[in-house]
């Protein structure tokens, strides 16, 4: 598994990733049609890499990834990227590409058709908002999108922008839900956010919901994950005094990925605190296969309000099944991050009977931070 995207057709004729597969326009504005609980899946028909994974339909798995609920378009292929073929980190540049149009492609069918339910996402201006509202606690959504290369075409991307040359910038939700955003090609799988929960992002729709009820919603703050401390701390800089000027009361930060970006995570959260700005952190944590290391690279004591979302070294054990589309025996040669060729006291991930010994880390958007994750951490 490379990718996953939502099938979509913007009824004005716009790219539905505008600066990727087309022109560059605003996103988040008109109708958007949708092939809701359908979503384009994309394969390797032989090769993976470090950032790739699987999913399990109907097995013991099935509940450890939400694609297993969907209508999946499965798009499996090969490429003549010779040069990237035993390469541990693929950018899959070509594949996800097709997945992206192939996902756009495919919507067009419904362009002309009338809707079967249809949602409305609306917010009034800032400073043009009922006193009623601005009462109400104030709240931005900040993410933290994968943007740790130095080389571009592994990271997450903005209107075709490689988040590691952007910085913290504001954005109007319906950006975000609309096709701004399109998924990498870098991070661990199971930490791994696809460009279909870039368009869906729960917990955003959760706090749009709230809005007017029990929250202002303010908007979205979108950051980046790159590897420098300087660049770490200037983009926590950024949220703060952004979050802080638009008169935020709380925050809700969710990071791409774990190990280094973890230091963007707790750093972005002790800013937003040292400026007033109530957080609760989404993340999830890598504390090793017995669960007993230190859950995240560094930790705070201001980082006190935080949602774990699963375990990445937790180990997983697969059934084998009468079909696989790709091949299995890659998540055992390609250098998955979850997957092994040998353990001298496992053996191989792939087992003979085409049975599976992996880490989470293999897991398709296994840890969706984002909202989708039917796991939870508790301490007791």
């Amino acid at each position: 598994m490379k990718e996953a995207i939502e099938p979509r057709v913007k009824l004005d004729k716009s790219p539905l990733f505008p600066g990727y597969t087309g022109d560059l326009t605003l996103c988040g504005n008109g109708r958007t049609h949708a092939l809701k609980n359908c979503s384009v899946l994309v394969v390797g028909k032989h090769w993976g890499g470090f950032q790739d994974g699987l999913i399990d339909m109907s097995g013991e798995g099935a509940k450890l990834t939400y694609f297993s609920q969907l209508k999946n378009i499965v798009l499996v292929a090969d490429t003549n990227e010779d040069f990237e073929k035993n390469e541990q980190q693929k950018k899959n540049d070509a594949l996800r590409r097709a997945g992206h149009k192939m996902a756009e492609y495919i919507a067009k069918c419904v362009s002309e058709l009338e809707p079967e339910e249809v949602e409305t996402y609306e917010l009034d201006p800032i400073t043009k908002r009922s006193k009623e509202v601005n009462d109400l606690p104030s709240v931005v959504l900040v993410l933290q999108g994968q943007s740790q290369m130095e080389e571009m075409g592994y990271n997450d991307l903005v209107y075709g922008w490689d988040l590691n040359h952007f910085v913290p910038t504001l954005m109007h939700p319906n950006e975000i839900l609309d096709g701004a955003l399109v998924s990498g090609s870098f991070m661990p799988c199971s930490s791994k956010w696809s460009t279909y929960d870039m368009q869906n992002v729960p917990v955003l729709k959760r706090i749009y919901k709230e809005h007017g009820k029990t929250l202002n919603f303010l908007g979205v703050i979108l950051s980046n994950l790159n590897v420098a401390l300087e660049q770490k701390e200037r983009s926590a800089i950024f949220v703060a005094q952004m979050a802080k000027s638009l008169g935020a009361d709380g925050a809700i930060v969710a990071e791409e990925g774990y190990g280094n970006p973890d230091a963007d995570l707790v750093g972005c959260v002790v800013a937003l605190e040292n400026a007033g700005v109530k957080v609760v952190g989404l993340t999830n944590e890598c504390t090793g296969r017995d669960g007993n290391s230190q859950p995240l690279v560094t930790l705070d004591e201001k980082l006190d309000a935080v949602v774990s979302c699963g375990n990445v070294s937790e180990l997983i054990q697969l059934p084998p099944m009468e079909t696989v589309l790709g091949e299995l025996e890659s998540l055992a040669r390609d250098g998955l991050s979850g997957g092994w060729a040998n353990d001298e006291i496992l053996g191989s991930s792939v087992k003979e009977d085409g049975s599976i010994l992996m880490e989470n880390n293999s897991m398709f958007c296994g840890d969706q931070v984002l909202g989708w994750s039917t796991k939870i951490m508790k301490e007791f």
